[in-house]
């Protein structure tokens, strides 16, 4: 004894005999929004954050055999990860070689000024210290 249950038509045929807000009292509420394209859809972490923290990008030459390094340190705390991320892009950017020791980024070479326009971008302070 199977019993086969009426299936309502999800096509356009028939309207719903019951309006399930009909009751409900709208007086005091806002408006929603008339077209999608008057909310926004992203998120917070979307947005560029424009003031991530100060960085210092120092020059040195001390125990390197004469050679410079260009030394980018007092990252607020980000992952190393994000760090290797700038590092890989500092490094295309100034056609050098560099790395990342004891949570600081080490581009060969003086480029403090490419180094400081792709903080920059990143959303941090960048501030020459040192010599």
């Amino acid at each position: 004894m199977s019993r086969k249950k009426q299936r309502i038509s999800t096509g356009e045929g028939e309207s719903l005999t019951q309006n399930p807000f009909e009751k409900l009292e709208l007086n005091g509420l806002p408006s929603g929004p008339e077209s999608p394209s008057d909310y926004e859809l992203s998120s917070k972490r979307e947005k560029m954050n424009s003031n991530r923290g100060r960085v210092d990008i120092i020059r040195q030459t001390a125990h390197r055999g004469g050679k410079s390094v260009t030394v980018i340190t007092n990252f607020p705390p980000i992952e190393l990860l994000e760090k290797k991320e700038l590092a890989k892009k500092m490094q295309k950017a100034c056609s050098v070689g560099g790395t990342v020791k004891d949570g600081n980024i080490e581009i060969q070479g003086d480029n403090r000024e490419k180094v400081k326009r792709i903080l920059l971008e990143a959303g941090f302070k960048p501030v020459f210290a040192g010599g």
